[in-house]
């Protein structure tokens, strides 16, 4: 039976750091108050020359000279991301141009901050059906454009980043175990952007209204988020009838440390088993799993024969978890 692997990892954040203190002289805010309500001290913004597929670019990079492969060893591109360089043509065939990848195919998938698990599921089961050989999965987010910056709710809480791993079948007993994805589209008010699209294109009654920046309604969305990612992970385990004492380490994305907290504390996971880097580059949506990943692994979280699990929630509203064994 071929299952899917991860073979390199690599990723790639702007030089420009964003703290609250900074943010504190834009808003009415404080370090304390961001820090006690998220666990977020500051965040990476993008250059106003950089797009999403410029970091997607990097990360690729990284994880290419990592695995020792060449552009023609890549055979599909997959770039999840709800901050795309434009509608069309996709960030995943501009990046596939930057990187030489000419016989590769290339698309985006958007299920925002789950949109990276979602590209696990998709990679997963077209390398096990032997569809594709080796697959390069970004995910690449510039959520400081879409960012309204007098909005003391929401500009604390996002930044800007890319993680990329590639991915190969192998007949070992170790990889991708299972992928879960979901989605409840009655409450996709919770988290949205709404314009820019069919429904509200741009307009000077869509700028004066800032439709083109992100609306959140964080009480409510704390709420669900942690009684679903907290379900989602014990269902994940359970399926595979997995203990939670026998899981190595939780990589979850990092929107929030009370969020992290709580479904650690609802798996009786001791902390040293959740990886956590919040602090340093806030909610990068897509690419806040892969940065994770990769960090862990060079952190030496990462050891060959562990369970690792995956798990995202995000707009939509999406939510996704992937156990893999290393």
């Amino acid at each position: 039976m071929i299952r899917t692997r991860i073979i390199s990892t690599g990723f790639f954040v702007p030089e420009s750091i964003v703290s609250n203190q900074d943010l504190e002289r834009i808003v009415e805010t404080s370090d304390e108050w961001i820090m006690e309500r998220t666990g977020i001290r500051e965040r990476r913004i993008a250059d106003l020359s950089q797009a999403a597929s410029d970091l997607a670019y990097e990360a690729a990079q990284r994880a290419l000279k990592n695995a020792h492969l060449k552009p023609r060893d890549i055979d599909l591109v997959i770039v999840a991301t709800c901050t795309p360089d434009m509608p069309f043509p996709s960030t995943a065939c501009i990046l596939q141009d930057k990187l030489g990848m000419k016989h590769a195919a290339a698309f985006d998938i958007n299920a925002a901050c789950s949109g990276f698990v979602y590209g696990l599921h998709i990679a997963n089961s077209l390398i096990k059906t032997e569809t594709h050989k080796r697959i390069l999965l970004v995910g690449a987010e510039v959520l400081s454009r879409v960012t309204d910056w007098q909005d003391r709710t929401t500009c604390v809480l996002f930044g800007d980043g890319a993680g990329a791993v590639i991915l190969e079948g192998t007949r070992e007993k170790r990889g991708i175990i299972s992928t879960h994805i979901h989605s409840d589209g009655s409450l996709g008010d919770l988290i949205m952007l709404p314009g820019g699209g069919s429904r509200f294109s741009c307009s000077r009654e869509s700028i004066l209204k800032k439709l083109h920046f992100i609306k959140m309604k964080g009480n409510e969305t704390f709420k669900v988020a942690v009684r679903t990612l907290a379900e989602l992970a014990a269902r994940t385990l359970e399926e595979n009838r997995l203990d939670p004492s026998q899981l190595s380490l939780l990589i979850p994305h990092q929107a929030n440390l009370r969020i992290i907290q709580a479904t650690a504390t609802r798996l009786k996971l001791p902390v040293e088993k959740v990886f956590i880097n919040i602090e340093k580059y806030g909610n990068t949506s897509a690419a806040s799993i892969p940065i994770a990943l990769d960090e862990a692994i060079r952190a030496g979280n990462v050891n060959d024969g562990e369970y690792i699990l995956l798990e995202a929630f995000g707009g939509g509203l999406t939510w996704a978890s992937a156990l893999l064994k290393w």
